[in-house]
């Protein structure tokens, strides 16, 4: 097409012609999706996630857990299988504290109470971030052993000569549910809930089937136990018994993964929050400790034992279904069902991983733009960033599912134990407040108590086995994120120093000037906060073209991201107040004796947002000059690059490649 058959758009008297979607911005809407309409007010309603759908979605992280976590712990028993009757008993009872642990952290923080918020809130900042980098590390590992145990799962009932494609498998599945999570969290859940249901189907059918099948050797297996359990303490003693359950139920303590995930993803389910969250931690209480226990129990009655190439799983569907018609039908089904489920269980990674993210991006922990929203309300940024990440973990583990436990198991218990002990010493400071703080004192004193011993029984006894490579990993991601609080703040009290008394404008005698001429040359000045950076930026354009400009504009673009899009009002307060930052700068023109007006624009993207509110007022007042301030530190860095936005200088390209003329006004720092 001639640039005379380009279509054109009349803006100001002059035509701008319309921007062709390039090949690029046509794919990535096909594969992300099309962007959200901000302004429908049912939009939170349509991308949270109900009860049932937050379950499939946050809480197959705790049920897929059961194709890797009983596994471990009964191996760990060896020849003495008979303390998995015990081992079952502590698994279900840990299970149902843990969950009332986090039942109880969700009522007392409906908005979300992850690790990092509770310890931030509870323990102070410095805890807040130890418990918010864990759950960083916990998340990558979270995708990483979901993917690689789905993949043992795929891979046991396939030929060994496939087992070369295992890897490269894992890492593509990875990719397509980073892809999947950008177009949304609630269509990656309604993509995958199916196979979470035929994994429940076909579990209940091999627990009860496998329990049932052994009901008539009830008593001849109560008596082999009794031998056993006599044999035992005979060999090993009460106290040696003791360290071996112990050590087996430590380091089963993968079976106990992502019960947080529920509390850490509150702000995404269905109003009212709370409810929906304590619903979804029952349901995925229940359903965990029926499904790791009836598998531990089965192994046991069954006789159960490692198989090179496959899991225990798959060797007990296997042996359950022999002699029944379709019996190798239902052991395809059955062992993708669990590889399917380990699929959705990554989930959890990529919903609530990016949402820690953003919660300590708003605290300036990590970079700020981690807090954004993409055009489809995904923290696009964070969710690159974990399935990046745990695409490293998984070709530096090469895949190997007893190795990612242990450095999995860690840090999920290192939050655990301080998330229970923030909320012991919360149920102490509050005992005025509360009457029935003797029993949330006991739970959350238990459960810490369980978390913290099989944190530190994992930590020694795995030390060299991984242990050591999630310690050392987490101390670098806390190292990193005071540097770069210590940098934010450091920029802070710079900028506060630097623009000191900006606000102090003396009014002038004259009366308040009227309305902006649309014919006269104008200032079109785009801000964000009120703040020392806007006014620097408005003073220094009369300074820079003294006696020229006799009209005002200020624009601001309201950012929808993680931190405020939390409910159905979310764009409307974020208006208001953007509004109100607008009126003080109104002001700020009146008290120099300029006429001024402002105008407002909403959306997920700061440049994109600008560029249509810029051409609008360009087409409002013809002889408008853009202006924008910027940052400028002395020496530019490409960690400052990083840490703080480039915005003003894009739209500057977008207006200048459209033919108008913007000004960048320098606020030189020395950090």
């Amino acid at each position: 097409m001639s640039s005379s058959q380009r279509p054109h758009l009349h803006q100001g008297g002059r035509s701008a012609p319309i921007p062709v979607p390039t090949l690029w911005s046509r794919t990535r809407r096909v594969v992300f999706g099309p962007p959200r309409n901000l302004q429908d007010r049912n939009l939170f309603h349509k991308v949270s996630l109900v009860a049932i759908l937050a379950w499939v979605g946050l809480g197959a992280d705790g049920l897929s857990s059961s194709a890797y976590g009983p596994e471990e712990a009964f191996r760990t028993l060896g020849n003495h299988t008979y303390l998995a009757v015990f081992l079952a008993i502590m698994m279900v009872s840990t299970v149902l504290i843990i969950s009332a642990g986090y039942t109880r952290i969700i009522e007392a923080f409906p908005n979300g109470g992850g690790g990092y918020v509770v310890a931030t809130k509870l323990l102070g900042e410095r805890t807040g971030v130890v418990s918010g980098c864990a759950l960083l590390i916990d998340y990558v590992l979270t995708i990483t052993i979901s993917i690689a145990a789905a993949g043992d799962a795929l891979f046991s009932f396939l030929p060994p000569g496939w087992h070369s494609a295992k890897l490269p498998i894992e890492a593509a599945l990875i990719a397509g549910l980073t892809t999947l999570n950008i177009r949304g969290v609630r269509e990656s859940v309604l993509a995958l809930a199916p196979v979470f249901f035929v994994f429940l189907i076909t579990h209940v059918v091999v627990i009860v089937g496998g329990i049932a099948g052994k009901v008539p050797d009830l008593p001849a297996t109560t008596v082999s136990l009794g031998d056993g359990l006599k044999t035992g303490l005979s060999t090993l003693g009460i106290g040696g018994l003791g360290l071996l359950l112990l050590h087996a139920f430590s380091l089963g303590g993968g079976t106990y993964t992502g019960i947080e995930a529920v509390s850490n993803g509150t702000p995404m389910m269905r109003h009212p929050q709370a409810q929906t969250a304590k619903r979804t931690m029952l349901y995925m209480a229940v359903s965990l400790a029926f499904t790791a226990t009836g598998l531990l129990v089965c192994y046991l009655l069954w006789n159960i034992t490692p198989v090179a190439g496959k899991t225990m799983n798959a060797v007990l569907v296997e042996t359950l279904a022999q002699g029944f018609p379709l019996s190798h039908t239902f052991v395809v089904v059955t062992l993708l069902a669990e590889g399917a489920l380990l699929v959705v269980a990554a989930q959890a990674g990529f919903a609530d991983g990016p949402r820690v993210l953003a919660n300590m991006a708003v605290d300036s922990w990590v970079p700020r733009r981690f807090a954004a929203l993409s055009d489809r309300l995904t923290t696009q940024n964070g969710i690159v960033l974990m399935g990046g990440a745990a695409i490293i973990a998984l070709l530096y583990t090469r895949g190997d599912v007893r190795l990612i436990v242990v450095m999995y198991s860690i840090n999920v218990f290192l939050t655990f134990a301080i998330s229970l002990l923030g909320m012991t010493l919360h149920a102490l400071r509050s005992r005025a407040q509360s009457k029935p703080w003797k029993r949330r004192f006991a739970l959350f004193a238990t459960g810490f108590t369980l978390c913290a011993t099989i944190l530190v029984i994992t930590t020694i006894e795995k030390f060299g086995q991984g242990g050591w490579i999630t310690l050392l990993a987490t101390a670098c991601v806390v190292t990193l994120c005071f540097t770069i609080r210590a940098h934010y703040r450091r920029v802070t009290e710079v900028l506060t120093k630097a623009f000191a008394g900006l606000e102090r404008v003396a009014a002038p005698a004259a009366p308040p000037p009227g309305e902006p001429d649309p014919t006269q040359p104008t200032a079109a000045i785009l801000v964000t906060s009120y703040g020392g950076l806007g006014i620097h930026t408005t003073l220094n354009a009369f300074r820079a073209f003294p006696g020229h400009f006799k009209n005002l504009v200020f624009l601001s673009v309201g950012v929808i991201d993680s931190g405020g899009f939390k409910g159905e009002d979310s764009v409307e307060l974020l208006t208001a107040q953007t509004e109100a930052n607008l009126r003080r700068y109104v002001q700020l023109a009146h008290r120099l004796g300029v006429p001024a007006t402002s105008r407002v624009a909403v959306g997920t993207d700061a440049v994109d947002e600008a560029e249509k509110l810029c051409e609008r007022i360009a087409g409002e007042f013809p002889q408008a000059v853009f202006i924008a301030g910027q940052v400028l530190f002395q020496r530019d860095t490409w960690y400052q690059r990083l840490l703080h936005n480039q915005t003003a200088y894009a739209i500057q390209r977008r207006l200048q490649w459209a033919g108008r003329n913007m000004l960048i006004i320098p606020a030189r720092i020395v950090v």
